[in-house]
């Protein structure tokens, strides 16, 4: 698994259009391909992304972290 830390931009988690996700429990369908999320704490839809960034000139590097999510090998 991965998230995309976009330069100046959200955290991308890439999921397919019409993935179902919870907030709090509740299920949340994406209407886009991927889920942005804030991480300029200016989006008034937070934890998504609104592209509040662009106008509070939010600055960060981007990167990629990725992960392993397959369970561990028994020994």
């Amino acid at each position: 698994m991965k998230l995309i830390l976009r330069e100046d931009g959200p955290i991308v988690v890439p999921l397919p259009e019409g993935s179902e996700v919870r907030l709090n429990g509740h299920p949340v369908r994406l209407t886009k391909k991927n889920l942005a999320l804030c991480r300029c704490g200016a989006s008034g839809k937070k934890p998504f992304c609104d592209k509040s960034h662009r106008r509070v000139g939010f600055k960060a590097p981007g990167g990629v972290l990725e992960w392993d999510t397959s369970p561990p090998e028994a020994v």
